[in-house]
């Protein structure tokens, strides 16, 4: 985006402001966002768009006010005609190359927009959906039934024992990229009680001494992910389950490849080094 762009003017809101006429659109295929490949940062943010677009098959959300404009989130459902100048890209690789302002925006509407397109019909009675007018929700016009945003709970922990942190390589990460240990949250669990499991496993160990970190909304496509600092308490490392192929403990100073500081992953592996540098 320019210089001018880059000064993000976002307020979140599911309700269009009626006094303002102009609009600018974020646009999503198949999970996918559009950008402009013209130019040299991705730019996903539009003020036109092709005619066809808006005539075609599409959910339409309201994210908020961009710029002093309504920004509206189109979900084609049918395949675009071909454009020359965009393409649709994972919201993943845009890392690095919008702003992290630009890039929470992007996962924002790529969560509502995800939800919206998978609920095109009532699960109750089959009836197409509307959009409900006066909160983020889509409801069933027949039936009444509401449907609300969908967020999928998860944890994510850096264990620490004698001054070494747990990282373990994913069996879905290309190349040898360590994180701490992740998982979503079942039915009937607190989180602490998550993060113990998860850990016990994905590696064979188990904690103590389990703290709040903090949270991060990851929206891939709709996630929350809460963060937790734990201590080692007992058992070697034995990997149980299919999502690691390797974990081991690491030193400040010998660390494998990990996630930057943008992800909640980042920011609990730079406050292992910094407390035990």
């Amino acid at each position: 985006m320019d210089k001018e762009k880059n000064q993000l003017t976002f307020i979140p809101g599911f309700i269009p402001d009626i006094n303002i006429k102009e609009t600018s659109y974020i646009v999503f295929y198949d999970g996918k966002i559009m950008v402009n490949k013209n130019h040299e940062n991705a730019e996903y943010i539009f003020n036109e768009l092709p005619s066809h677009f808006l005539e075609a098959k599409h959910k339409q959300q309201h994210l908020g006010l961009l710029h002093q404009k309504n920004c509206k989130i189109i979900g084609l459902r049918d395949v675009p005609e071909a454009l020359e100048n965009f393409e649709f890209v994972n919201v993943r690789s845009l890392f690095g190359q919008i702003t992290e302002e630009e890039l929470l925006m992007a996962g924002r509407a790529n969560q509502i927009i995800t939800w919206a397109t998978t609920h095109h019909f009532c699960g109750k009675c089959g009836t197409p959906t509307q959009n409900k007018p006066d909160e983020l929700a889509i409801i069933c016009p027949n039936c009444s039934t509401t449907y609300y945003p969908t967020i999928s709970p998860a944890i994510i922990v850096a264990v620490v024992k004698d001054g070494k942190i747990l990282l373990g390589h994913s069996a879905r990460f290309k190349g040898k990229f360590y994180s701490v240990l992740a998982g979503f949250l079942e039915i009937g669990e607190t989180f602490e009680q998550c993060v113990a499991r998860e850990v016990k496993e994905e590696a064979g160990v188990k904690i103590k001494n389990i703290k709040y970190f903090g949270s991060q909304p990851w929206p891939f496509p709709s996630s929350m992910m809460v963060g937790f600092t734990a201590e080692w308490d007992s058992g070697e490392i034995v990997l149980h389950d299919q999502e690691l192929d390797d974990a081991g403990w690491f030193s400040p100073d010998d660390m494998p490849n990990t996630p930057g500081t943008y992800s909640i992953a980042g920011r609990l592996i730079e406050w292992y080094k910094q407390t035990y540098s």
